[in-house]
């Protein structure tokens, strides 16, 4: 269960597992910037997401992420206001094993954030019963 919640002006916290993500928005959507909007947080899974799978990968064959990285590019659809495609470009130091390149890339596209945008699950929203809080 994820909780959601309102500290006070333009921010929205998530709470879960003992860990509180939280959001702002900008100044020019009446907020204050102190944290990344919700689609900040969202977009950022897509990468972080496809992060843990490359460092899984890497780890498990012993091999360096330094100077690895992965640049995540959210391209807009203009026609509907929303991301149409997003690339992610792996980017590997020049001493990356040859071998390991596309098996790399293919640890990159397990990412459990980006299957489920490919399949994406049903929403149901509704007003609750009771009182419910975390503890």
């Amino acid at each position: 269960m994820i909780e959601i919640t309102f500290p006070g002006g333009a921010r929205v916290d998530a709470r879960l597992d003992g860990h509180t993500i939280q959001t702002d928005q900008p100044g020019e959507g009446g907020g204050e910037g102190s944290a990344p909007t919700p689609f900040q947080h969202f977009l950022a899974s897509i990468g972080t997401c496809a992060g843990i799978y490359l460092l899984a990968f890497c780890r498990r064959r012993g091999i360096s992420t330094e100077g690895m990285r992965i640049i995540e590019r959210a391209h807009t659809d203009l026609s509907t206001g929303m991301v149409g495609r997003i690339d992610l470009e792996l980017v590997l130091p020049p001493d990356f094993p040859q071998p390991y390149r596309e098996a790399a890339m293919q640890a990159v596209r397990l990412c459990a954030v980006k299957k489920h945008l490919e399949s994406p699950p049903a929403f149901e929203i509704h007003l609750g019963a009771g009182q419910t809080t975390l503890a």
